[in-house]
């Protein structure tokens, strides 16, 4: 599968994944988490900083967990991965492409605002 039908395919059924209320305010938090250590570590292979590439590391670490725990609790679990590639190229995707899609579109307070109408 190609990167455009990847991301096409996870955002397809993406809010069939997020629909705990819990998840949505975990993911909320969590992926800002996973951006702020994926950009730490950036910074610290151009800074060479052992510090920051280590925080940065901690952060994504503790967000995928986070996440993972939101994930957890819904009703429809995720899609297992095939690959090694693919768990890479889903997480990343999510992080950086669909959720903030998510967010953005509106979907996610949609999402939010559904769980009191059930």
């Amino acid at each position: 599968m190609q990167l455009h039908e990847l991301i096409r395919w996870q955002w397809d059924s993406y809010s069939s994944y997020h629909r705990s209320r819990k998840n949505l305010m975990i993911h909320i938090v969590a992926v800002p988490l996973f951006w702020l250590g994926n950009l730490s570590l950036v910074v610290s292979l151009i800074a060479t900083s052992l510090v920051a590439a280590l925080v940065g590391i901690g952060l994504m670490l503790l967000s995928l967990i986070l996440q993972g725990r939101g994930h957890a609790i819904e009703a429809l679990p995720p899609v297992p991965f095939t690959s090694k590639f693919n768990a890479i190229a889903r997480l990343l995707i999510e992080q950086w492409i669909n959720f903030p899609r998510f967010v953005f579109s509106g979907a996610w307070l949609r999402a939010f605002k559904a769980i009191d109408a059930e």
